[in-house]
């Protein structure tokens, strides 16, 4: 699943609940979204696509902050940051050659991946529809 649609949910999440408790339901949402049907290939290509995708997801992640109202925005971030943590394993794997979480986590959580080549309209899809439901979300909060 693109981090740009963890950051999303967990944006949309964040408008719902207080600060610890949006964190928690963030990083449950990156569990059951990574268990839905999403794109997903191996090889050079991922890498590529995983650059541009982490930096729209950086750049929706600080206009989700900016835009959401003033008094959800603490929850807003914590939601963002758990619905992104798990994902963390890539990172560390590629800069630093080790997750920063437990064998039986990451273990875990790639037997959880339900990825095909031929599932990106599900992922821009769920994008479109995580970015609407976040600004409905903002606008009504």
């Amino acid at each position: 699943m693109f981090i740009t649609n963890h950051v999303l949910a967990g944006a949309a999440i964040g408008t719902q609940l207080p600060p610890a408790r949006a964190a928690v339901a963030g990083f449950a949402s990156h569990l059951a979204m990574d268990n839905m049907p999403h794109w997903g290939v191996v090889g050079y290509f991922p890498l590529k696509a995983a650059k541009r995708d982490g930096v729209l997801g950086l750049g929706v992640m600080a206009a989700c902050t900016a835009l959401a109202p003033r008094h959800k925005r603490l929850s807003v971030l914590a939601a963002i940051t758990g619905a992104c943590l798990p994902d963390t394993d890539k990172i560390g794997e590629h800069f630093v050659g080790f997750s920063p979480w437990p064998k039986r986590f990451d273990d875990f959580h790639k037997w959880l991946q339900r990825e095909s080549p031929h599932r990106i309209p599900h992922e821009v899809l769920a994008g479109v529809g995580l970015a609407v439901l976040t600004g409905l979300l903002f606008h009504r909060n």
